[in-house]
């Protein structure tokens, strides 16, 4: 379970930790900087995929996505008391991504690229990373270190007493070390790391239009994870039924429309929602039901998967069903961890009265997102 979230220099989170437990809620007004944090979190799992530099570029480049305040307001500034002034960088201008967990921790660092002859100089480069074992960067419990192209590993077993060796010199400024630089020292750790990371889930503006994947028919497979987009929601939902805690299905469905029960039916493989809703005639499709009913169905299809990750995170996670969204997340919570970030009132007093959720209050101070009342985390960087 992830413990600790760190980010520092992207957009409006200049410099923000912030702990994480089973069940969190990041909550704010509009324009707080709640999408951000999603966006960075996902950024972080996108660098064991591989496509750390790849999602960058599609928010405009690392320029676009940079803290743009000063390095550190004055006192003065966030009493009021001074106008807010340009000054000089006194530090080097970065990106850093990075958590900890009750087993490991990674850190990222990148960077603006050097002037060169590539066509692709708007890319940012990868200064530095980190893998620890437990909770804080330490030298002693540092397992894996890239500074620039070399990668240094040391083998779990012997941690800082034993010989480090560095195994890569030449890595490329664009390749994370978490996909190329395994070894056979430091494999298993690493490998479990990365394919942690790898199954983290993220579900964004779920879909619902009536050109909405979720609304077509689709060739039906046996379908663990819910599709991004939703488009694999029937066959996700007839999974659930075969594999996973149909009578959970049944229930959560029941709860949000009393009396409504869902099958899916069978075409030659063309696998397709039917709602059979009480006091109606005949079944409902899924393009005649409304948005909120749609969302609710994937989000169920997300929650109840039946191989739940190790982490799942919700960005505003919008439907008119939210006591019964709030119970849904709450039963998920009990396999896995979920984060959920929104600003939607009743989701937020339903799970808020739960005494097992960690709530995080955000604001905006001066263009840069804060957390109101609670302790911040240790945490230390990897210095380049």
């Amino acid at each position: 379970m992830l413990i600790t979230l760190a980010i520092s220099g992207y957009r409006s989170l200049r410099d923000l930790v912030v702990p994480l437990d089973r069940l969190t809620l990041m909550t704010g007004p509009n324009g707080s900087g709640k999408s951000n944090l999603y966006r960075a979190l996902r950024l972080l799992g996108e660098v064991a995929q591989g496509r750390v530099i790849a999602a960058l570029a599609q928010e405009g480049g690392l320029n676009s996505t940079l803290w743009a305040g000063p390095e550190t307001p004055s006192a003065a500034v966030q009493r009021g008391e001074h106008p807010l002034q340009g000054t000089q960088r006194r530090q080097r201008v970065a990106l850093k991504l990075g958590f900890a967990s009750e087993d490991y921790g990674y850190a990222i660092d990148l960077g603006l690229p050097t002037e060169g002859r590539s066509a692709f100089a708007r890319d940012p480069l990868i200064k530095t990373e980190a893998v620890w074992i437990g909770e804080q960067l330490n030298p002693r419990t540092t397992l894996a270190e890239r500074r620039g192209p070399a990668v240094t590993l040391r083998d779990p077993e012997t941690g800082a007493m034993g010989e480090a060796q560095v195994v890569h010199t030449k890595l490329a400024d664009y390749d994370s070390m978490m996909t190329h630089a395994a070894h056979p020292k430091a494999a298993f750790e690493l490998l479990n790391l990365r394919e942690t990371m790898r199954a983290w889930r993220f579900y964004d503006a779920l879909r619902s239009d009536q050109q909405a994947p979720a609304r077509q028919a689709q060739i039906g497979t046996r379908t663990p994870v819910l599709a991004g987009d939703g488009a694999n929601l029937a066959a996700a939902l007839q999974t659930i039924v075969e594999v996973g805690d149909g009578d959970a299905l049944a229930e959560s469905i029941d709860d949000a429309f009393p009396g409504t029960q869902i099958s899916i039916t069978n075409r030659d493989g063309w696998f397709e929602c039917a709602i059979h809703q009480k006091g109606l005639l005949r079944a409902l499709s899924t393009a005649e039901i409304s948005d909120g009913t749609l969302r609710y169905l994937m989000l169920t299809a997300a929650l109840l998967s039946p191989r739940p990750p190790r982490l799942l995170v919700l960005n505003e996670p919008e439907t008119s069903l939210m006591p019964a969204l709030a119970r849904l997340i709450l039963r998920a919570a009990a396999s896995t961890q979920v984060v959920v970030v929104s600003h939607a009132a009743p989701l937020i007093e339903a799970l808020m009265a739960e005494p097992d959720v960690r709530t995080l209050t955000l604001e905006k101070r001066w263009g840069e997102t804060q957390v109101i009342d609670a302790d911040r985390p240790r945490w230390t960087w990897l210095k380049r």
